[in-house]
C-alpha cells in the first residue's frame, strides 16, 4: 500500500505540475514557487516525506536537474548574443556578488552576533543566483533575450563563485586569514578550462550525432554525454555545471560555427546539432526534473524557530536592496528600462546555496547550524520575493517605480512589446 501511494503521488504531481504552469501562463503566479510550498507542506509541516528518505539520491537528482536544465537552456543561446552579454554578464555578477556578501555579512554580523568567518561565508552562499528558478523564470517574462541570457549566464558564472569563495573561507578558517589571490586563480581556472571542455566536447560530439542516431532508442544519448561531461568536468576539479552551460551553447550553434572559415577547417561537413524531436524530448525531460526539483527543495527546508525566520527575512530583504545597485552598475546603458527592472528583480537562491550551507556543519564549526538555518530560510524567501517582484513588475503600477530608478541612465522603455502595467 505504501509504494501504491508513492506512485499515486508522482501522477499527482506530474498534473499539479502541469496545472501550475497553466496558472502561471495566466497569472504569472510562478510555478517554481508553488512546487516548493508543497514541497514544504509535504516536508517540514506535515512530515510526510523528509531529505533522508531519498537517501544518496536526493542530491545526485538534483545535479541531474540542473545539468540538464543548464544545457537545454544553453542551447537556446544565440552566439551573437551571447557575444554582446558577456561584458554586461561579468560585471553584474561581480558586482552583485561583492555587494551582497558586504551588506548581508555586515548585517548577520551585527543581528546574529556569528564570528567573521561565518558570516562572510553566508554572504557567499547567498551570493549565486539559481539557474533553476532563472531559467523556467525569465522564459515566461517579456523581456529581450539579451537580457534574458545576461541573467542565465549569470546565475551559471555565479555558482561558481559562491562555490570557490565558500570552499576558499572554510579552508582558511583555521589559519585566520583569507588567501584572496588562490581563489581568485581558481574562479578564472574553473571557468576557462570547463568552457573550452565544453565546447571541444560540443565540437566532438556533433561530428559523432549522425552516426549516434543510428542506433536503436538514441534520442538520450545527448543528455547521457552531457552527464559524462560534467561528471569528468567535475572530477578534475573544475565547473561541471559550466562545461553543460557551453556544450549546450556551441552544439546550438554549430551552424553559425560551419559558417565561419576559420572554424570549418577543424569541423566535418556532417557536424549537425539537435533535431526537433530530440529538442521536444529534452523540453519534457526538463519539465519532469523541474517539477520534482522544486519539491525536493522545499522538502528540504528546515523551519526552525520564529526569530531566525525574522532574521533572514531582514537579510533577504538586504540581498534584494543590493540587487538595485548591483543591476544600476552590471547592465549596458542601451538595456531597455523595464528589462533592468526586472534584473534587478532576479536573486533568488538555490540547490547550490542549500549544498554550501551544510558543509561548514559538517566541519562542526561554532554557529554553524545558525548559518545553515538561515539559509534554508533565505532560499525560500529569496525564491518568494522573485516570485512576487517580478509579478508586480510584469502586471501593476509596481513597474513604474523600479523603472523610474533606471530611467534616466538606460535606453529604451520596453523591448519587443510593453509590460501591461507600462502601457499607457
Amino acid at each position: 500500500m505504501h509504494v501504491a501511494a508513492n506512485i499515486l503521488a508522482v501522477g499527482a504531481l506530474v498534473f499539479i505540475a502541469h496545472a501550475l504552469t497553466a496558472l502561471f501562463s495566466r497569472a504569472r503566479v510562478p510555478d517554481v514557487l508553488l512546487l516548493t510550498v508543497i514541497g514544504i507542506l509535504l516536508g517540514p509541516v506535515l512530515h510526510l516525506v523528509k531529505p533522508s528518505n531519498f537517501g544518496s539520491v536526493g542530491p545526485v537528482f538534483a545535479a541531474v536537474t540542473l545539468v540538464i536544465l543548464l544545457f537545454e537552456a544553453g542551447l537556446s543561446l544565440d552566439l551573437d548574443v551571447i557575444r554582446g552579454a558577456i561584458r554586461p554578464t561579468l560585471l553584474l555578477t561581480i558586482t552583485n556578488f561583492l555587494l551582497t556578501i558586504g551588506a548581508v555579512s555586515i548585517a548577520a554580523h551585527f543581528l546574529t552576533g556569528m564570528s567573521t568567518h561565518l558570516v562572510l561565508m553566508l554572504g557567499a552562499i547567498i551570493g549565486s543566483t539559481s539557474p533553476a528558478v532563472i531559467v523556467p523564470l525569465t522564459k515566461k517574462l517579456n523581456m529581450a533575450q539579451s537580457s534574458k541570457t545576461t541573467l542565465f549566464l549569470e546565475s551559471a558564472i555565479s555558482d561558481v563563485l559562491s562555490i570557490v569563495v565558500t570552499i576558499g573561507l572554510l579552508n582558511s578558517s583555521h589559519l585566520r586569514q583569507v588567501r584572496i589571490g588562490s581563489m581568485v586563480g581558481q574562479i578564472v581556472a574553473s571557468v576557462t578550462i570547463a568552457a573550452l571542455a565544453g565546447a571541444g566536447s560540443a565540437l566532438i560530439w556533433s561530428a559523432l550525432l549522425h552516426r549516434v542516431r543510428r542506433l536503436e532508442n538514441s534520442i538520450f544519448t545527448t543528455p547521457a554525454f552531457v552527464f559524462v561531461l560534467f561528471g569528468v568536468v567535475e572530477l578534475l576539479g573544475f565547473s561541471g555545471y559550466i562545461a553543460s552551460v557551453t556544450f549546450g551553447a556551441v552544439l546550438g550553434n554549430i551552424e553559425t560555427f560551419q559558417a565561419g572559415y576559420w572554424m570549418n577547417a577543424f569541423l566535418p561537413s556532417e557536424a549537425i546539432t539537435l533535431n526537433e524531436p530530440e529538442r521536444v524530448f529534452l523540453s519534457e525531460v526538463v519539465f519532469l526534473l523541474k517539477t520534482f526539483f522544486f519539491v525536493y527543495v522545499g522538502v528540504s527546508m528546515q523551519l526552525s524557530s520564529l526569530q531566525t525566520a525574522y532574521t533572514a527575512l531582514a537579510l533577504t530583504a538586504i540581498v534584494f536592496a543590493m540587487r538595485i545597485p548591483a543591476a544600476w552598475i552590471g547592465l549596458d546603458r542601451s538595456t531597455p528600462v523595464h528589462d533592468a527592472a526586472f534584473v534587478a528583480t532576479m536573486s533568488p537562491k538555490g540547490l547550490a546555496a542549500v549544498v554550501l550551507a551544510s558543509m561548514p556543519l559538517e566541519r562542526h564549526l561554532p554557529g554553524a547550524e545558525n548559518l545553515q538555518a538561515l539559509t534554508y530560510w533565505m532560499v525560500f524567501f529569496s525564491i518568494v520575493f522573485t516570485s512576487i517582484l517580478s509579478f508586480l513588475i510584469e502586471r501593476t503600477p509596481v513597474a513604474r517605480v523600479y523603472c523610474a530608478l533606471f530611467r534616466r541612465h538606460f535606453g529604451r522603455v520596453t523591448s519587443a512589446a510593453a509590460p501591461v502595467a507600462m502601457k499607457s
